[in-house]
């Protein structure tokens, strides 16, 4: 390799690394606009995400997860319970706790979100690139799953 092709690979990379978080973020703001997620926060959203993922969790848990003070997470949690998108129920082996999960209601919520922001990506992408630019596309999510380490 030339000094030149190590001169180029080396501006390369954080001109690519630009463009794609910049991509990235603009993507997931489209996104995030097909699935409406009406007025919750960005907190709220995270502890929905959490509490999907990882399953039931104490107001404590879910605080510790998120690195913010438990007081700060009774109004998060106060205000998904009044949305009907979380529940609580007593902690089996600690009575004294409860343990909040989410609700039949938010699940079917979520899934409803996801499946618009799926059916817009996918009406894009069959709307807007050939069956070429559609390989490419393919071969370059492989290249992303490897940055990620999938």
């Amino acid at each position: 390799m030339t000094a030149e092709q190590k001169d180029n690979q080396s501006t390369r990379a954080p001109a690519l690394a630009q463009d794609l978080r910049a991509l990235l973020s603009k993507l997931k703001r489209r996104l995030r606009e097909q699935g409406n997620m009406g007025d919750l926060t960005p907190s709220q959203v995270s502890v929905l995400l959490r509490l999907e993922k990882n399953g039931p969790a104490t107001a404590a848990g879910l605080a510790r997860a998120e690195g913010i003070r438990p007081q700060s997470m009774g109004p998060v949690i106060a205000a998904l319970e009044g949305a009907g998108l979380v529940s609580g129920a007593p902690d089996p082996h600690d009575g004294r706790q409860t343990l909040l999960s989410l609700t039949d209601a938010c699940r079917t919520w979520a899934q409803e979100k996801r499946a618009a922001k799926q059916d817009w990506l996918t009406r894009t992408i069959q709307a807007r690139l050939s069956p070429q630019e559609q390989d490419e596309l393919a071969a370059s999510v492989e290249l992303l799953k490897r940055l990620v380490g999938d």
